[in-house]
C-alpha cells in the first residue's frame, strides 16, 4: 500500500486485537479509547465494523419482537372475545407505545415495517395456537391488519 492510500485510509492497517475473543468488555474499552484519542491504526477495525452491524441487527430484531407481542395479543383480543381483560389491554397499549418510541429512535426502521410485521405475525400466529389452544386455520395465514391499525391506540379488533 503507497503513502497515499494509507494517509487517505488511515485505518487501512488495523489491528486485531485478541481481546475480542477472549474478553469482549476490556475489547470493547479498548476499541472505545482508541477511536476516542484518533489511534485508528491500532484499532480493530473489522471487528468494530462487525459489532456495528450486530448493533443494527439487534435493533431490527427489537422491533419484530415487540411487533411479535402486539400482534399476538390482537390475534387472542380479536380470537377469544370472552377472555378480554385489563393485562390484554395493556400489553396493546405498552408495545405500541414502546413500538413508537423503538421507531422514534430508529427511523430508518421504519421502511422495514412491512417486512418486520410480517415476519412479527408468522411467529404470533404460531404463539396463538399455542396459548388459545384453537386450530391453526382459525388464525389467517397473513397479518389481517394494516400497519396503520396495528399501531393504532384506538384500533381494536373484533
Amino acid at each position: 500500500m503507497d503513502g497515499r492510500l494509507r494517509g487517505a485510509y488511515p485505518f487501512a492497517m488495523s489491528v486485531k486485537s485478541p481481546l475480542y475473543d477472549s474478553d469482549f468488555f476490556a475489547w470493547s474499552r479498548e476499541q472505545a479509547d482508541l477511536l476516542r484519542s484518533g489511534k485508528l491504526t491500532q484499532a480493530d477495525i473489522e471487528n468494530i465494523a462487525e459489532e456495528i452491524d450486530s448493533m443494527g441487527r439487534t435493533e431490527k430484531r427489537e422491533l419484530v419482537s415487540r411487533l411479535e407481542v402486539l400482534l399476538l395479543h390482537l390475534l387472542k383480543w380479536r380470537h377469544q372475545p370472552d377472555r378480554r381483560g385489563p393485562s390484554w389491554q395493556a400489553s396493546v397499549r405498552v408495545q405500541r407505545d414502546r413500538i413508537e418510541d423503538h421507531l422514534g429512535d430508529n427511523p430508518s426502521l421504519r421502511p422495514l415495517l412491512t417486512q418486520a410485521i410480517a415476519t412479527a405475525y408468522r411467529r404470533a400466529r404460531l404463539e396463538a395456537v399455542a396459548e388459545t389452544g384453537l386450530p391453526e386455520t382459525t388464525f389467517p395465514q397473513a397479518c389481517p391488519w394494516t400497519e396503520a391499525e396495528a399501531l393504532d391506540g384506538g384500533f381494536w379488533p373484533t
